[in-house]
């Protein structure tokens, strides 16, 4: 008898079914929802640098205040939602409409720096990839303890940039693999 391995399935193009097809949430923080108001494009790129047209993006973030929506609502469910799913499209790319969040207790007696949490699902991906986003230029960065464990010279990887064609609008590049590769946590 030969014993010889043979490739493992991956997830195929299904995760989408039922997920993103019926259930995308693009809104994140209603218009009665109090904040700054932005837009966060995700693009999803390979080892190669060529955009991901099938994966799946959901995020949770605070409020404005460093609050997080519970699921029973408390009467802020219809202004904040805290959570949003989209797949990406063709160009590899989704946009998330939401509000700036706020800082959230950390680790101790520690603060950490406005940031979203971020997952990654997509074909080839059989355990969800997990990633923060954090704002460029925002002073706050310096003193958050989950970026202070990331290395220094990946921690751009990270950020968010504002971007300079459309204002209000913040560009999140989430790199799979290769050079640049975004870090991604084991939780």
């Amino acid at each position: 008898m030969d014993l010889t391995p043979t490739p493992s399935q991956t997830v195929g193009p299904y995760l989408h079914l039922g997920l993103t097809d019926t259930q995308s949430k693009s809104h994140v923080a209603g218009d009665g929802a109090k904040g700054d108001r932005l837009r966060l494009t995700f693009r999803v790129l390979d080892g190669e640098g060529m955009p991901v047209p099938d994966a799946m993006i959901e995020l949770w973030q605070a409020d404005c205040e460093g609050n997080y929506a519970h699921q029973d609502g408390g009467g802020t469910a219809a202004r904040f939602l805290g959570f949003g799913r989209l797949a990406t499209g063709e160009d590899g790319s989704c946009t998330f409409e939401t509000i700036r969040p706020g800082r959230v207790p950390g680790p101790g007696e520690t603060v950490q720096a406005p940031h979203i949490n971020v997952s990654i699902l997509g074909r080839g991906i059989l355990k969800r990839l997990s990633t923060r986003l954090y704002f460029a230029g925002e002073p706050a960065n310096a003193g958050d303890p989950v970026l202070a464990s990331v290395p220094e010279n990946r921690r751009a990887t990270l950020l968010a940039r504002p971007d300079a064609a459309r204002p209000g609008n913040w560009i999140f590049d989430v790199r799979l693999r290769g050079l640049g590769e975004t870090v991604f946590f084991d939780v």
